[in-house]
């Protein structure tokens, strides 16, 4: 199944100047959905791994169906001012701004393996937070997956130094 056909590009939006990458006719489509569900669980047959961190939002409705069908946590990482206990904090650039992402204090035990999921690699800055909230825990990152991959962005630090897989690149 070709889910590149099924993700939009937004011009500019949430600005002028940036295109932004729509995933929901991919989630609006059972069979693409399910495509794209499957694709992670697959890629992560045979990952030892104990929790499934994922990045608000997008993150989530991925993140969320691979835990549950690999029988597996799942952490949340989410924007400044969203979740209710302790907190660290991760600064992070986007192609628009910056913002700040945090995680509980208690969502990762030291040497506690993870996988992250989230929509889109472009640019590496919220993975790149993710990861840093992650490691400073004492998590270990033993696979990124991504929906799309935006290619030519500077993402390739991200792929130098983890294992990372993409459904798709556009």
């Amino acid at each position: 199944m070709d889910l590149k056909k099924k993700v939009r590009r937004v011009m500019d939006f949430p600005r002028e100047g940036i295109d932004f990458i729509d995933i929901t006719p991919v989630l609006q489509d059972p069979s693409c959905f399910e495509y794209a569900i499957s694709c992670f669980v697959r890629e992560l047959q045979g990952v030892d791994f104990d929790l499934v961190i994922c990045t608000e939002s997008r993150g989530f409705i991925l993140g969320a169906p691979v835990a549950y069908a690999l029988k597996k946590g799942l952490v949340p990482i989410r924007k400044q001012g969203k979740l209710p206990y302790d907190v660290i904090q991760e600064k992070y650039a986007l192609e628009y701004g910056d913002g700040v992402l945090e995680m509980h204090t208690d969502a990762i035990g030291q040497g506690q393996k993870v996988i992250i999921i989230d929509d889109i690699l472009a640019t590496g800055g919220t993975i790149s937070a993710s990861i840093n909230l992650t490691e400073k825990l004492g998590g270990i990152v033993n696979k990124i997956l991504f929906l799309a991959e935006l290619e030519g962005l500077q993402s390739a630090n991200i792929r130098g130094a983890y294992d990372v897989f993409s459904i798709v690149s556009i």
